[in-house]
């Protein structure tokens, strides 16, 4: 069956023009697309969809406000920020909020299907600006408070750059199941249940 995407955006174009594009691949369909997220939680039980990409300035409730929304009606649905807004604290709420994946607007299209088979991969893609102020908040602080190990910090660092578990293990040249395990005892130290609370305390804390 194809990737089921649901889409909240409030630009009527741009919204037609993405689901124009999704449903050009036979593996990707869109279910709904909608220019407010005031109902997400009636549209999210209806369709259940695999993925939503969710605007952020939009009337009525925000897409923060709809990350929420999403996460607590179907928290298996994986639920990327499609936005202009790149400063911190849009960020960092919609991280908290649940958001697995926060990508500019200006994302070059083939980098949006990129997106959203990492996200089903476990993975939290971002755009490079994204990933660089993710990295750049969580360099600023050189105190280890949790202890990481130089390993685990190498690997928290690629999952806060939006990698999945086999891009991280290709990149450190370590098996799959070693990263799951780094990312266990990573999770256990910070006191968070997965990769995206990981990133929110990193940036909320400005870890390492």
């Amino acid at each position: 069956m194809p990737v089921s995407i649901v889409l909240f955006e409030d630009n009527d174009r741009l919204r037609e023009s993405l689901a124009y594009l999704l449903n050009s691949d036979p593996e990707y369909t869109v279910t709904g697309d909608y220019n407010n997220c005031n109902q997400a939680v009636e549209i999210i039980e209806e369709l259940a969809p695999d993925v939503v990409l969710m605007d952020i300035d939009m009337p009525g409730k925000t897409g923060i406000s709809g990350v929420a929304m999403v996460k607590q009606t179907r928290p298996d649905t994986a639920v990327i920020m499609y936005t202009v807004f790149e400063d911190d604290e849009r960020l960092f709420q919609c991280l908290c909020a649940g958001a697995n994946g926060y990508l500019l607007k200006k994302t070059p299209p083939a980098r949006l299907f990129d997106a959203i088979q990492e996200v089903l991969n476990g993975g939290a893609p971002m755009s490079p600006n994204i990933a660089r102020k993710v990295l750049n908040s969580f360099q600023q602080k050189t105190d280890n408070l949790y202890n990481l190990t130089d390993r685990e910090t190498e690997v928290l660092q690629l999952l806060v750059k939006g990698n999945s578990i086999k891009v991280i293990a290709d990149a450190l040249n370590m098996a799959f199941d070693t990263v799951r395990s780094h990312l266990k005892k990573i999770y256990l130290k910070l006191h968070v249940n997965c990769g995206k609370e990981a990133i929110a305390k990193a940036l909320n804390e400005k870890l390492i």
